[in-house]
């Protein structure tokens, strides 16, 4: 039985907490045996439930110490891991030094980063983003091999980190479609105006996801088609900016905030289509999940190079104003998850074949 060692921030609200739960859920818990290491408390998501999964809690690092130099950090800092002997050790997570040095310094014969996000596009947008590379990119140089969450963002994570010698195997997120359609049909208190066109999107509001994007699109639709309502489910550091936008632009009463809800699915099942608008992304977690449920999707061309299969619109505006409700269309996904589950048991060596040394694209 392989003994794999898995380092994440948390598994509070947030796409990568939700693709690692989806991840959890789809390793055989008679293959492997995974200890989960966390470093924050508490848990949005329901928790797998794999007798051979155990979740360690650590202390976090204090927060300065994201300005440090990770060859120092790693040296002083103290280690987050049991001095067990690992198969593989991996950093879920990517951005926090405290899942890294638990990898680095697990002993493993085997170390994987994953990558959730378009690092070129994103360390060219965030400031933020820049200062901590600054400090955490030497890391990398520290891993066996990569896994990134679309193919869309291998070339770039390639230039901006200058590894071109470490293999790289594209594995979209997991979609639990059986959770999906377990809880889209349970009740909630809430119900969209059948006399309105109900389109939503959902994640978390800041900068990257463009819902800023969106408004300027709904304001230019609304003055067509009156009855368009925008519902966005999520929440972030930038909703009060959102809020004012939308009294701004005029249409308040067109933009309803939902917040953040533990079980989405039915939300989405009452709305009739699915939007998103993000200026860059690692996949799109959020357009497959809307997929499954059956909505019609209106996602920007910029996203399509995250999401093989699924076809951008050059229009949006024109695109909201001539949607027509069409019965949803629930998707199981099974051939797309099918060579998710393959790609990762080959990626972990659970498959009982060696892991592919050069790069590595799923097909559509």
């Amino acid at each position: 039985m392989k003994k794999i060692a898995v380092f994440q921030s948390d598994l509070r609200v947030g796409g990568i907490q939700k693709a690692l739960i989806n991840m959890l859920n789809d390793l055989n818990g008679d293959q492997c045996q995974v200890d989960l290491y966390l470093f924050e408390e508490g848990s949005f998501f329901d928790l797998p439930q794999h007798p051979n999964l155990n979740i360690i809690p650590r202390k976090p690092y204090p927060f300065l110490n994201r300005l440090v130099y990770f060859n120092i950090l790693r040296r002083m800092a103290p280690v987050p891991v049991r001095d067990v002997e690992y198969d593989i050790a991996v950093d879920f997570n990517s951005y926090r030094n405290e899942c890294s040095v638990g990898a680095v310094c697990a002993r493993a014969k085997k170390r994987i980063m994953w990558i959730h996000n378009d690092v070129e596009i994103k360390k060219r947008n965030e400031p933020k983003y820049q200062i901590l590379w600054h400090f955490f990119h030497k890391k990398l140089r520290h891993f066996d091999a990569f896994c990134a969450v679309s193919p869309g963002i291998i070339e770039g994570f390639r230039r901006t980190s200058g590894i071109w010698d470490k293999p790289i195997t594209a594995i979209p997120n997991h979609i639990d479609t059986g959770e999906i359609f377990r809880k889209r049909d349970m009740p909630i208190d809430f119900a969209p105006d059948p006399g309105e066109f109900n389109l939503c999107t959902m994640g978390r509001i800041c900068h990257q996801k463009g819902f800023d994007i969106l408004l300027e699109l709904v304001a230019q639709a609304v003055r067509r088609r009156p009855e368009l309502h925008l519902y966005i489910l999520g929440d972030g550091p930038d909703r009060e900016k959102i809020l004012a936008q939308a009294r701004h632009l005029g249409i308040p009463d067109r933009v309803t905030l939902l917040g953040n809800q533990p079980n989405p699915f039915p939300y989405l099942a009452k709305m009739d289509a699915f939007t998103l608008t993000s200026r860059y992304e690692g996949q799109g977690l959020v357009i497959w999940e809307a997929k499954a449920v059956g909505l019609p999707l209106y996602i920007a061309k910029n996203l399509e190079k995250y999401n093989p299969g699924i076809a951008g619109t050059e229009d949006l505006v024109e695109a909201f104003v001539s949607a027509q409700r069409v019965p949803l269309r629930p998707d199981d996904l099974a051939q797309y998850n099918q060579e998710i589950s393959r790609s990762l048991l080959q990626v972990l060596e659970l498959d009982g074949e060696p892991a592919p040394e050069g790069d590595t694209i799923l097909s559509d």
